[in-house]
């Protein structure tokens, strides 16, 4: 059974090569999305990685670890929840 993983903290230099990188050492990675900033592009600096297998033991051994001078928070990612229409703020 996959698993989505929240990964968060990121480096902001972070890309999904090295992600993925880093969670392949628990199993097979199937899929990396890092959020960047609709207006400017860059990096939020957290992001989804889903697993097919070794997802808990990824969660485990991540959290808390460091990448690029950051503390990893790495847990299993919550179902996404509706929110209402934006309005325009104009």
């Amino acid at each position: 059974m996959s698993k989505r993983i929240y990964v968060g903290n990121l480096p902001f230099s972070a890309n999904d090569q090295e992600v993925r990188e880093l969670f392949e050492e628990f199993g097979e990675v199937t899929s990396v999305n890092l959020i960047t900033d609709r207006e400017t592009g860059r990096p939020r600096g957290f992001g989804f990685v889903e697993m097919g297998e070794g997802g808990s033991e990824a969660i485990d051994a991540l959290n808390g670890k460091e990448m690029g001078g950051r503390t990893l928070n790495v847990n299993e990612a919550r179902p996404r929840t509706e929110r209402a229409p934006r309005r325009d703020r104009w």
